[in-house]
């Protein structure tokens, strides 16, 4: 999935923090769209978007549950983009795995480069504070359309 296309995030003000709101038709995909939720907040993904994504990379996080599988996956993003200015502007999950708790996602993007890229807000680190992960069985068209999500996710970052 890529950045701006009818996106499936939200923020929400926490006390010095921001809330991460995501949901999808599954987890996979709600994890996604928290991955973009945190690098459209680091810098905003419709510039980044016009720009031909140039680099890919795999991410792996594994966890002991759906919580730490989640951190560990939003972390080992947001380590990704200090140690590496990779902005990603799409998220492929490939392998979400509740066995082994373990998540496989090749994301694409581009450079961030300093004085060129416009700039958000500096996500410091993710918290489990009020880390809250839901899952409904099936629901109909006229649930989504109400706001009702088959999975979502509510993570709070450290601004």
């Amino acid at each position: 999935m890529r950045a701006r296309r009818g996106v499936q995030y939200a923020y929400k003000d926490h006390t010095a923090d921001i809330q991460i709101h995501a949901w999808g038709c599954d987890l996979a995909e709600a994890y996604a769209w928290a991955a973009l939720a945190m690098f459209d907040y680091m810098t905003p993904l419709e510039d980044c978007a016009r720009v031909r994504t140039t680099r890919f990379k795999e991410i792996r996080a594994s966890g002991h549950d759906l919580d730490t599988l989640l951190f560990a996956f939003l972390d080992e993003l947001l380590f990704t983009f200090h140690t590496e200015m990779l902005i990603c502007t799409a998220v492929q999950v490939c392998e979400f795995n509740r066995d082994e708790w373990s998540i496989r996602a090749v994301v694409g993007g581009t450079t961030f480069v300093d004085g060129e890229t416009r700039q958000g807000t500096e996500i410091k680190a993710i918290t489990y504070s009020a880390m809250k992960i839901i899952e409904r069985g099936e629901i109909s068209k006229d649930d989504e359309s109400t706001g009702v999500h088959r999975a979502e996710l509510f993570v709070i970052v450290d601004i």
